[in-house]
């Protein structure tokens, strides 16, 4: 291409939609590096600390989603609307890009609506097995509709294209064969190791579920490494009488190897989760996040436990079902042997690359 590239790209409220953004800047970003990005964010929100780390410009919108807590705080909200859409229209005008990117959340609404009026091309990409509301309103005028599953309710099918979802590149590249990695995390490499991992605030149905069940472990000798976010730790690390086999953290950063010293996971059903777990290829247990927007955690899991590429545990069953059901799963080689071989279905390493070939394609 003779002239510079110009990408605009929106997608923030939470790590799920703007990592994969980023990605997909950074993929681009290799291919031109003289191509300039521009991203459009919610002002408040966590993509206007994070896009600016990766080495990105953005400019912030005020926007918001329906406070469905407090039907009384959303009487502003058309205005917000209003001001987003003109502020978006502005920050377009004025970037003139050749493209658009949204990865979805309130900020991606008002400004790739505005670009596709613009006549600019659209490009939509979906974390979940459930179309977010914002992507579904955009997917109508979206050249192509990125996804993670093969089918996803609420877009046209034509324009699907399943893909993935971009994930870390140390995820793809760092996996390790298990036994090394146990022994880098001081761990005993000949006993059966779970994984447990509840996004970085923790999951206190997952902490839970690993306090009531201390005697179980024991009694096994199963290892444990139990992420336990910020919100439970101090508590659990001062209240437990904790055995050896039980490694206690706060928050994982070198996942990579994490991954790799499992055996088993245990993790809540996030789209970006479930895309490493895929790569990562180790036989997992999914307790999905009831309160996610329309229920999405439980829609993804559902598509890996219908090609038998993981086992469920809902919350409310938690109690009766999460020992006998992770029990199976470590007793049987032969059904984590297929779970891992199932999830390869899923496994979409390639997926940022893929997606900037097929922007390209569009174009």
């Amino acid at each position: 291409m003779d002239k510079k590239l110009r990408i605009l790209l929106s997608g923030g409220g939470t790590g799920g939609h703007i990592f994969p953004a980023i990605a997909i800047a950074d993929e681009i970003r290799k291919r031109f590096p003289d191509a300039e990005f521009l991203f459009i964010g919610a002002n408040g929100k966590m993509e206007m600390e994070k896009v600016p780390q990766a080495g990105y410009k953005i400019e912030g919108i005020d926007i918001a989603g329906i406070n469905r807590g407090n039907l009384l705080s959303n009487l502003g909200l058309p205005f917000k609307i209003l001001k987003s859409l003109s502020k978006s229209k502005r920050i377009i005008k004025n970037f003139a890009p050749d493209f658009a990117v949204g990865t979805g959340g309130f900020a991606s609404g008002p400004a790739l609506y505005e670009a596709s009026k613009m006549g600019i091309p659209i490009f939509i990409q979906e974390q979940n097995a459930h179309a977010g509301v914002t992507n579904k309103i955009l997917s109508k005028k979206a050249k192509a509709v990125f996804t993670a599953y093969p089918k996803v309710d609420g877009f046209p099918t034509e324009k699907i294209k399943f893909l993935g979802n971009p994930i870390r590149s140390a995820i793809i590249s760092g996996m390790q064969e298990t036994a090394q990695a146990k022994e880098k995390m001081g761990l005993d490499k000949d006993k059966l190791t779970i994984l447990s991992v509840g996004g970085s605030l923790g999951s206190r149905t997952l902490n839970n579920a690993w306090k009531n069940n201390l005697e179980n472990l024991k009694e096994k000798g199963y290892q444990l490494i139990w992420q336990t976010g910020k919100l439970d730790y101090n508590e659990l690390s001062t209240s437990l009488q904790l055995p050896a086999s039980i490694h206690l953290k706060e928050f994982i950063k070198d996942m990579e190897l994490a991954y790799s010293a499992a055996d088993i996971i245990v993790s809540r059903a996030g789209a970006i989760a479930i895309s490493e777990l895929a790569v990562a290829q180790k036989p997992v247990l999914l307790v999905p996040f009831p309160f996610a927007a329309e229920d999405h955690q439980t829609k993804n899991a559902m598509n890996l436990v219908e090609k038998n590429a993981a086992r469920m545990v809902k919350d409310p069953e938690m109690q009766e079902k999460f020992w006998n059901t992770l029990s199976e799963i470590c007793e049987n080689e032969n059904i984590r042997k297929e779970m891992s071989d199932n999830l390869k279905y899923f496994a979409k390493p390639n997926a940022a690359k893929e997606i900037v070939d097929e922007i390209f394609n569009k174009l």
